[in-house]
Parts: structure tokens; C-alpha cells; sequence
């Protein structure tokens, strides 16, 4: 399935990026502030969608702040969840019922939720960049494209 193939080098493309983060923040011996803030709350809307499509209870909240020590534990477990479900997937466009830390209920398919968590990470982490920027460091690279050329 050619669906499950692009969402799968999305997500190892997703694990390169959160790793280029985790170097700079260990680089830089930041271990407080917006970018652990932002850097954790990525990793637990990923952990959260993926619970949420195996109608399982998650362990993190999506705010919940973790010590920068197991960023690296955590993208791994949700790297391996992400692959067993992308598996284990007969149909992307399955429907997925929730509700929002709101309590709303919404349905998606599963395809838009995994393309969803994709861009939400994408999007944090520019945002984690500007702050590593604003705080004097250089900014780590984590353009598609270089994950792209490193593979090679």
C-alpha cells in the first residue's frame, strides 16, 4: 500500500527530526523553559492520537512536561507504536470516533489523524528552533529534505 509507505518514511522522517532536536537541547544544556515545554508536548499529542486509535488509556497527559533525560525513551515508544499500528492498518480512510481533551466529539479517518501528528510535530518543532535561535544557539536542521540526504 502506497499510503502506508509514504506515512511510514513520514514517521522515521518525524523520529530523524525529534532526534536533531534532542542533540541541540543536550548540546546546549537546555533543560527548562518553552523548548522542553514544546519539545514534550509533541511527543505526548503523538503518544496521546496513537492511544486514542488503539483505544488505549495514555500515559501522558498533553501538556504534561517531561524531563529532557527521557525525550529520547519517549519518541522511540512512539515511534515502535506508530509502526505496529501503520502495520496492522487494512484501510486509511477507517473512521476514527474521539473526543477532544474538551470533551467534544469529532470523527476522522485515520489517515488525516496520522497526517495530522506529522504536522503537528513539524510545526512545534519550528517553533522549538526559534526559541534554540532566540536563546543564541544554532538552530538544528530538520528539513525533510536533509533526512532525505542523510539517507543516502
Amino acid at each position: 500500500m502506497a499510503e502506508n509507505s509514504l506515512l511510514k518514511d513520514l514517521f522515521t522522517y518525524n523520529q530523524y527530526a525529534n532526534d536533531q532536536i534532542v542533540s541541540s537541547l543536550t548540546a546546549y544544556a537546555i533543560t527548562e523553559g518553552r523548548c522542553i515545554e514544546l519539545f514534550s508536548h509533541l511527543l505526548n499529542a503523538q503518544h496521546v492520537w496513537i492511544m486514542l486509535i488503539k483505544k488505549e488509556i495514555p500515559k501522558y497527559g498533553v501538556w504534561q512536561t517531561h524531563d529532557p533525560s527521557i525525550f529520547k525513551k519517549i519518541d522511540q515508544d512512539n515511534h515502535q507504536n506508530t509502526w505496529q499500528l501503520l502495520d496492522k492498518i487494512q484501510d486509511l480512510r477507517s473512521s476514527v470516533s474521539y473526543q477532544n481533551s474538551g470533551g467534544k466529539s469529532f470523527t476522522n479517518s485515520l489517515k488525516d489523524i496520522l497526517l495530522h501528528i506529522s504536522n503537528h510535530s513539524t510545526y512545534h518543532r519550528g517553533q522549538i528552533a526559534s526559541s534554540i535561535r532566540a536563546l543564541g544557539f544554532d538552530t538544528p536542521v530538520t528539513d525533510y529534505i536533509f533526512y532525505q540526504r542523510d539517507k543516502k
